[in-house]
C-alpha cells in the first residue's frame, strides 16, 4: 500500500534536497559581495524591530547552517552565525525575512495565528502517522483485524490533510515576511539596487522550499484519497 507513497517521497525529497543546494549556492555567492551600508545581519535585524516599534524582540545567534527562524514563543530572531555576523545581501535579506515574521507576530497577521494554532495538531498528526508507517512495516496493524484497511487509510489521509494544511497556511506566511521585508530594506535604503536583486533572488529560493514541501504534501494527500476511493491496496 506505501509503495507508490514512497516513490512520491522520495522524489519531492530529492526536489527539496535540490532547491536546498540551489538555496546554498546562492547565499555563499551572495555573501561574497560586501553590503554597501556595511551593516551586519544582526544589525539589520535589530533596525527593522525598532522601526516597526518592536522592543521585547531580542535577536540571537544559532548554531547551524540556515537555521534561521523567527520563535514567537520566546519572542526571539534566531539567526545563523553567518547571518548574524555576516555583512552581506544575502545576510540582510534572511535577517530582514525573519524579522518579516516579528512584524506579523506583533501585528496579529492572521495567517500567522493561523499557523501557530496548527502547530499542536501537526505534532499529533506526525505522532500518529509514524506510528501508523512502523505498525505496517511490521505487519501488526492488520494483525487479527486490529484495524481495518479502509480504516488505515482513511487516518492516514486525516494526517496527510493536516500536513497539506499546515502546508499551504504556511506559503502565504512565509511570502508575506519576504514581500515586508524587501519592502522594508528597499525603502530604509539598507540595499543598493544590485544588492536588492540579490536580497530578492535570495528570498525567492528560500521561498522554493516551502513551495516543493507543499505540493509534496498534497500529491501524497491525493494519492491516498484516490487508493481509499479505489479500494486498492497497492
Amino acid at each position: 500500500m506505501t509503495g507508490m507513497a514512497l516513490i512520491i517521497g522520495i522524489f519531492f525529497m530529492l526536489v527539496g534536497w535540490m532547491i536546498s543546494s540551489r538555496l546554498k549556492s546562492k547565499f555563499k555567492l551572495y555573501s561574497q559581495t560586501h553590503l554597501t551600508k556595511d551593516l551586519s545581519g544582526a544589525e539589520v535585524a535589530r533596525l527593522m524591530l525598532a522601526d516597526n516599534g518592536i522592543h521585547d524582540v531580542k535577536v540571537v545567534s544559532v548554531e547551524g547552517q540556515l537555521t534561521d527562524h523567527y520563535n514567537p514563543a520566546t519572542k526571539t530572531v534566531n539567526l545563523s552565525q553567518e547571518v548574524f555576523v555576516g555583512r552581506n545581501a544575502a545576510a540582510a535579506a534572511i535577517a530582514s525575512h525573519e524579522c518579516g515574521h516579528a512584524v506579523q507576530h506583533a501585528t496579529a497577521y492572521s495567517m500567522l495565528e493561523f499557523r501557530s494554532a496548527m502547530v499542536p495538531i501537526q505534532s499529533i498528526s506526525a505522532s500518529v502517522l509514524n506510528f501508523m508507517m512502523m505498525a505496517m512495516m511490521f505487519g501488526s496493524i492488520f494483525a487479527g483485524g486490529f484495524l481495518p484497511w479502509k480504516t488505515a487509510l482513511l487516518v492516514m489521509i486525516v494526517c496527510y490533510g493536516v500536513f497539506s494544511l499546515f502546508a499551504l497556511v504556511t506559503l502565504p506566511v512565509e511570502f508575506d515576511a519576504s514581500r515586508r521585508a524587501l519592502a522594508w530594506v528597499k525603502t530604509r535604503n539598507i540595499v543598493t539596487p544590485q544588492e536588492y536583486d540579490m536580497a530578492q533572488d535570495a528570498l525567492k529560493w528560500a521561498a522554493m522550499t516551502y513551495v516543493v514541501a507543499a505540493i509534496g504534501a498534497i500529491t501524497t494527500l491525493v494519492y491516498y484519497v484516490m487508493l481509499y476511493l479505489g479500494g486498492s491496496r497497492d
